[in-house]
């Protein structure tokens, strides 16, 4: 799972996300859902999601907050799970 999150705080609110699911158990499409699977990245990790990697906190400048371009608050999540 990767969530984009407001800002670099774990409990900023999420604003996108992305579901991968490499048991095969469950297909993820972009944009099959309305809600984000977690408010932010707190409550992931309270349901047992492991925190692998983050953004980078990069040093912006002065008026690119009004650039358009990636997301730069990105987590990495991961769920580990039984395969039968």
């Amino acid at each position: 799972m990767v969530l984009y999150l407001a800002n670099s705080s774990l409990d900023a609110r999420t604003v996108g996300w992305s579901m991968y699911d490499g048991t095969s158990q469950k297909r993820y499409m972009p944009g099959d859902a309305d809600e984000p699977p977690y408010p932010n990245g707190l409550e992931a990790l309270k349901d047992g999601w492991r925190l692998f990697q983050a953004s980078q906190l990069v040093d912006r400048n002065q008026g690119d907050e009004f650039r358009l371009g990636h997301l730069k608050y990105e987590f990495f999540f991961e769920k580990m799970v039984d395969c039968d």
